[in-house]
């Protein structure tokens, strides 16, 4: 592959990555995620991208965090697109909206709502954001082989964080409100910030991406005091993306 030169925003040139990536969006997450790895190397950190390199199966992969929210994660994938990764999982965590996603469920998202506006300057909003079909198969089959509850569908992507949480402080209360009781007539599962801005994205480069995510709580749950137990352990996911991304290189060595 021809050398392009440094990376702006990740600081990273070809050979540095694999063409395998997980995409965190918390940087104190990759550590946690290349212990997986065999031989991990710590590539370098700026701004929020830190990137371990290592090995699954003998092939090489790498795990870049992303930030909050979807320009930061399409920047990730444009740059680590331009020196070779072709393959990409999100390994994220959610807010539930369905009634049926409990704290430290699995969700693999099947597609994404583009509440969000990064995408749009990818790709017209007709255009849905849909994650690659043998990325997520994949996602699926290793939630429920490692035993845990593994939900698949839509998923809601946003802008803001406080939107979701605050929406009665915001100027537009009433049409965040009104969307919100959409999502959920519409079954949609979980609300998260990166993964419709990342579908699209590799629609746009030819890439293949999936998502999935540790439920860390469900606020409808919590307006009808429902049991709500909150939980920060991401391990589940981690393990789910870890399974997946094997099943993918065992795939693709096949070929």
């Amino acid at each position: 592959m021809q050398d392009i030169g440094t990376q702006f925003h990740i600081r990273c040139n070809v050979g540095d990555v694999g063409k395998y990536v997980f995409l965190p969006g918390d940087p104190g997450r990759c550590e946690q995620i290349a212990s997986h790895f065999d031989n991990p190397v710590h590539i370098g950190m700026n701004r929020e991208y830190n990137i371990y390199t290592g090995t699954l199966l003998g092939e090489r992969v790498s795990v870049c965090s992303t930030g909050i929210g979807g320009p930061s994660a399409a920047i990730a994938m444009e740059e680590l697109t331009n020196i070779g990764a072709d393959t990409f999982i999100r390994i994220g965590t959610c807010g539930g909206i369905n009634l049926d996603v409990l704290p430290g469920d699995i969700v693999v998202a099947t597609g994404a709502i583009r509440y969000e506006h990064t995408s749009l300057e990818y790709a017209p909003i007709e255009f849905p954001s849909v994650p690659s079909f043998d990325v997520t198969l994949a996602l699926k089959n290793a939630g429920e082989a490692l035993g845990y509850r593994t939900h698949t569908g839509v998923v809601q992507c946003k802008d803001s964080f406080y939107g979701q949480h605050s929406p009665e402080k915001s100027p537009v209360h009433y049409e965040l409100l009104q969307k919100w009781e959409s999502w959920k007539r519409l079954g949609v599962l979980a609300s998260e910030m990166e993964s419709a801005a990342l579908f699209v994205v590799a629609a746009a480069l030819g890439v293949r991406c999936g998502s999935c995510f540790h439920a860390v709580w469900n606020q409808e749950r919590e307006k009808l005091g429902m049991a709500m137990p909150m939980t920060e352990d991401t391990s589940g996911a981690i393990k789910v993306g870890i399974e997946a991304m094997k099943e993918l290189i065992k795939a693709d060595l096949k070929k």
